[in-house]
């Protein structure tokens, strides 16, 4: 199995589309190869070893040498299950727009993808900057091309914020080659190598190597999550964000900072992420209460989902600073599970926006009267981002808040107070709009609010996704398990082998 294929087909797609004449044709190959990286995605799971943690499938190429840096590629239970969130959400985008959408936006998508894999795919932290940079380009352009009223805005904010970010996190990249010149007598942009490095660490002080090297990285991360209060570019991109935009956004572009996370900061910032991992945790709860307070007031639909990301973010950074299996296990199947119910949650407020062309919930009232599908399948994607046991919230928040119980039981309790906020303004949210009197808004009978054929099947699709992963998690998690038992075990000394029978 080749991993270059998997990232560089969505780029061999656009370039065949070229040279096919017709409209309808290009449209044709761009779709088929959002649908073959699906496959290739699949393709890789199915052969995925899920009994050891060393990285499968390699590619390694050195690449500027005298800089060791290397074109270095790998797949672990780490990033697995992102590389097929990225397929399954841009296939099912693709479902949705690849005839009624321009070519450029479509192939804005597939350069996204490929950014995407690429990051996740990355074991290098000069190719993995390459990739995180590149992501940002497509996003940039769908919302500021395809976005809404205020696109220009939006899409400069997200691209100040993210840039600002990938800055931090270039000065540490730098940072860590000098460290490797001085460790191992050579420069090097490899994981792997940094891995082995012992980073002087002073408790106390902000300014000890690792300490510094810590914040640098995190702040890159958190950023791009985003966590509080570095969040502000997030419910500005998602509101002027186009429908498809705002899925890879919340489902997709979010998780690389927690993946970032997982990635560098723990295993390569071990005793500097559990000296200051309850600065992030603090901050973590207080993003989650702010963050739904704030959700609780707000009058336009999609904003009020994309606070409730930033809050379901919080949940992720208590586990991942919650230094047990539980907590590490529950914030990794929590980035998984929010892709999707935020993508189906974003998706479903785009299809009710594109007939009614309003947002704000004081328009709505007694949809579920008129569009029983969209009401029913609309509840069931509440249900998820209430963390309502048999979906997929259920799991993740649950074993997050296990693991911040066996951290201190006062951090548990002022999590699960962001769980009683986060069930009160998804459901005040869903009681406004789809009960009560029939908004004026769509008495005109001729307006048909409720699914389309190709709509029901995206969203069925998702909803049975939300509940598999509420009721046999296991299946999922099986993916992953080993590799975050490996870094559990393994913060001191963490490293990573090559597994030497990939083919």
């Amino acid at each position: 199995m080749s991993l270059s294929l998997l990232i560089f087909f969505p780029l061999i797609g656009i370039f065949l589309s070229f040279f096919v004449p017709s409209l309808y044709g290009k449209r044709i190959v761009l779709f088929s190869t959002a649908v073959i990286e699906f496959l290739l995605s699949v393709k890789l799971l199915f052969a995925f070893n899920t009994q050891t943690a060393a990285l499968q499938f390699v590619e390694k190429q050195e690449w500027i040498s005298s800089f060791g840096i290397s074109y270095f590629l790998g797949v672990d239970g780490l990033s697995i299950g992102l590389v097929l969130l990225t397929s399954f959400l841009t296939l099912l985008i693709f479902i949705y727009s690849w005839k009624k959408r321009e070519l450029s936006f479509l192939s804005a998508f597939l350069i996204l993808e490929l950014a995407l894999m690429g990051s996740f795919l990355s074991i290098d932290a000069i190719l993995f900057y390459i990739f995180f940079e590149i992501s940002l380009l497509p996003m940039y352009f769908i919302v500021g091309l395809w976005g809404g009223e205020r696109k220009i805005y939006a899409s400069y904010k997200l691209l100040i914020y993210t840039l600002a970010g990938s800055l931090f996190m270039l000065l540490g990249i730098i940072y860590m080659m000098n460290l490797t010149k001085l460790e191992l007598g050579n420069f090097s942009s490899n994981l792997l190598d940094w891995y082995k490095l012992d980073i002087p660490f002073i408790a106390g002080t902000l300014f000890s190597t690792q300490s510094l090297l810590f914040f640098i990285f995190s702040i890159a991360f958190a950023i791009k999550i985003p966590l509080f209060p570095l969040h502000t570019w997030l419910p500005d991109a998602h509101v002027e964000a186009p429908t498809e935009g705002s899925m890879m956004l919340a489902g997709l572009m979010l998780k690389l900072g927690v993946y970032g996370f997982f990635r560098f900061v723990l295993p390569i910032f071990p005793e500097a992420s559990q000296y200051w991992g309850w600065l992030f945790i603090f901050i973590g709860v207080l993003g989650i209460i702010y963050a739904s307070l704030i959700a609780m007031v707000q009058t336009d639909i999609k904003k009020l989902i994309a606070y409730s990301s930033i809050a379901h973010m919080g949940y992720v950074i208590i586990g991942l600073f919650s230094f047990n299996i539980f907590g590490l296990t529950g914030a990794y199947y929590q980035m998984l599970a929010h892709g999707i119910t935020s993508s189906a949650l974003f998706f479903m407020v785009g299809l009710i926006y594109y007939k009614t062309k309003t947002r704000q919930i004081k328009d709505y009232g007694g949809l579920a009267s008129v569009a029983p599908y969209f009401s029913i399948l609309f509840f069931i994607f509440t249900c998820a981002s209430m963390a309502v046991p048999l979906t997929s919230g259920f799991v993740g928040e649950f074993l997050i808040l296990i693991g911040a119980f066996k951290l201190s039981p006062i951090i548990a309790y002022f999590a699960v107070l962001g769980v009683i906020l986060g069930a009160s303004y998804m459901l005040i949210l869903y009681k406004k709009v789809f009960f009560g009197k029939i908004s004026t808004l769509y008495k005109d009978t001729s307006l048909n609010l409720d699914l389309c054929l190709k709509e029901k099947y995206i969203l069925v699709i998702l909803a049975v996704v939300v509940f598999s992963m509420g009721i046999f998690p296991q299946i999922f998690l099986k993916y992953s398990n080993i590799s975050l038992q490996h870094l559990n075990k393994n913060y001191q000394n963490y490293n990573l082998s090559l597994e030497q029978e990939n083919k």
